[in-house]
């Protein structure tokens, strides 16, 4: 069901609650860049398996979730509790898939409390690290768009208004070939044949109501400091990355496995950004149980 609830400083939040409503545990979902609560609707079914409430945030500027103009990474975890303030969790595993990778970190990092067990799926790293070429392995669309991200919001905000613009009204069977080189053939394949395309391209038709704030603050929250340091996270992380993604490299995976002293590898050979989740999602969900079951 969705919902839109108040953060502590007004702002509307754009929320989806599921799974079974009588838990006090919760599977926090963090959607990637660009895209919105609804790409997880989904997963109902997995999270009422597992007596856990689904809780899903469209990030601010996303959906129907008002704008937080310079906005961190870190900001997250204020939004996250507040949501599961109002709903009477109590404890919570989370995911992050691609750029809601470093968003389910920040929830680890500032949550730990309550934050259980973390899966970063094609998590992107940070930008600016000596020892991550943040670029490299990245399609030919990513690298244009983070390049023009670098030169500051006026750059990117120009480039959005020609390249978001289309997503607005893309048809599910037109989103693969709208991803160009992002997308190598397993991706395709999850896309098309695995029904990907019905529960992306209908996230990204609705992420973007009321403009691409969200897309173009999530890009700046990413090349700047991200408010907090994945060295400070202290409970489990499982960073699960195929080899063969073009969205968010290898590299990246490899870079958080070296600092989350956390972390645990689940590298998968032949997978993509979009096969990975596709393919692995109840070894996923599995994963975040045993942690959770473990901290009980």
């Amino acid at each position: 069901m969705l919902r839109v609830q108040q953060a502590r400083d007004g702002r509307a939040l754009d929320v989806l609650v599921a799974g079974d409503a009588n838990s006090s545990s919760a599977l926090v979902c963090h959607h990637g860049t660009p895209s919105d609560a609804t790409l997880w609707s989904d997963w109902h079914e997995d999270a009422l398996a597992n007596n856990l409430r689904l809780v899903a945030i469209s990030r601010p500027g996303y959906g129907l979730s008002d704008r937080r103009g310079g906005r961190s990474v870190a900001s997250v975890a204020e939004d996250v509790e507040d949501v599961l303030d109002t709903l009477d969790i109590s404890e919570f595993v989370t995911i992050g898939w691609s750029g809601g990778g470093p968003h389910a970190l920040a929830c680890a990092a500032l949550l730990p409390n309550s934050c259980k067990a973390t899966s970063s799926l094609a998590g992107v790293g940070p930008y600016g690290e000596p020892d991550l070429d943040f670029l490299e392995g990245m399609g030919p669309e990513n690298v244009e768009e983070f390049r023009i991200v670098l030169q500051g919001e006026e750059a990117i905000r120009t480039w959005m208004n020609e390249h978001a613009r289309p997503y607005r009204t893309i048809a599910d069977e037109e989103l693969a070939e709208a991803l160009g080189g992002l997308v190598p053939e397993i991706d395709v394949f999850a896309l098309n044949e695995q029904g990907l395309a019905t529960t992306w391209a209908g996230s990204m038709r609705r992420c973007f109501k009321n403009g691409w704030d969200g897309w173009i603050d999530d890009d700046l929250a990413f090349c700047n400091h991200w408010g907090f340091g994945v060295s400070e996270i202290s409970t489990p992380v499982t960073v699960w990355q195929g080899d063969l993604d073009l969205m968010v490299p290898l590299a990246h995976g490899e870079w958080l496995l070296k600092h989350i002293p956390t972390a645990t590898a689940r590298m998968e050979v032949g997978h993509g950004h979009l096969s990975l989740v596709a393919d692995r999602r109840q070894d996923i969900i599995e994963d975040l149980i045993s942690h959770l079951d473990a901290a009980s």
